[in-house]
């Protein structure tokens, strides 16, 4: 089967790789255009550009998905699928027509719920035991599609928002690649989304990501987990905006008395 890979981060790098060395044909690449990093704001291409040109693919960088140049390319790429992971926009409908199988978006949680740009992070913050990730046939809505595949993933308690993407990111990609095979095959049935258990995600943003000390320890050190390594939790000391790294929640047996403290 003809596939063309839509993904930008490094998060999607794994599920590139991994459709790279399936069975099927890797016809090409889509990501967004380069963006400008650093303290010196060069433009530097994505993570998924760079790997796909390592691996010798031919790579589009629309500006707009809709432009009539990129649907005509994406056309003369004819692909069967496009396997989608962390793209980074939205694909209108005369895109979505293209592929006769759709667009396959590996998310990265159990939908319906923390549907968003943000699934990990709110997960970790909401203080979730189970995450997973899921394969689903994109539709106009945001993350509403029926789902093709599903896997789980444990939530550990030391887990940052890094720590537990890296996982997900590794594990979804054998996920993708097994629902290709299976839309190939014409063994998956969509499945609606139940309209139970909806929860959204949006973007972190930094003011989302500042701590406030009348919170329960809990909830504060799943903040700052959620938040770890982006946008950072923060919190501010004498005027000093600080980054707050991830710790643990002391036990109040765990605390020492106060005479065992030396002043300043």
């Amino acid at each position: 089967m003809r596939v063309v890979f839509a993904g930008t981060p490094e998060a999607a790098v794994p599920s590139l790789d991994a459709v790279a060395a399936s069975s099927h044909e890797l016809g090409g690449v889509v990501t967004r255009p380069d963006a400008p990093s650093g303290r010196g704001r060069r433009l530097e291409p994505s993570p998924v550009r760079r790997r796909a040109e390592e691996l010798g693919v031919p790579v589009l960088t629309p500006a707009r998905v809709k432009d009539p140049d990129f649907l005509d390319a994406l056309r003369d790429l004819a692909p069967h699928a496009c396997p989608v992971v962390a793209y980074g926009n939205l694909i209108p409908p005369d895109a979505l027509a293209i592929p006769r199988l759709g667009w396959v978006n590996l998310h990265f949680s159990l939908l319906p719920a923390w549907r968003g740009a943000a699934p990990v992070q709110h997960a970790l913050m909401a203080g979730d035991e189970v995450t997973g990730a899921s394969t689903f046939v994109i539709e106009r809505g945001l993350d509403t599609g029926p789902v093709l595949g599903v896997m789980t993933e444990t939530i550990r308690p030391t887990d940052t928002a890094g720590d537990l993407l890296e996982r997900l990111s590794v594990a979804g990609a054998g996920l993708l690649v097994a629902t290709l095979d299976g839309l190939e095959a014409g063994e998956l049935v969509p499945r609606p989304q139940p309209s139970e258990g909806v929860s959204l995600a949006p973007k972190i943003e930094v003011d989302d990501a500042r701590i406030l000390w009348q919170r329960p320890a809990l909830a504060i050190d799943r903040l700052v987990r959620g938040c770890t390594p982006a946008p950072g939790a923060w919190t501010t000391f004498r005027g000093e905006r600080l980054k707050v790294a991830p710790v643990g929640v002391a036990s109040v047996d765990e605390l020492p008395s106060p005479e065992s403290l030396t002043p300043g």
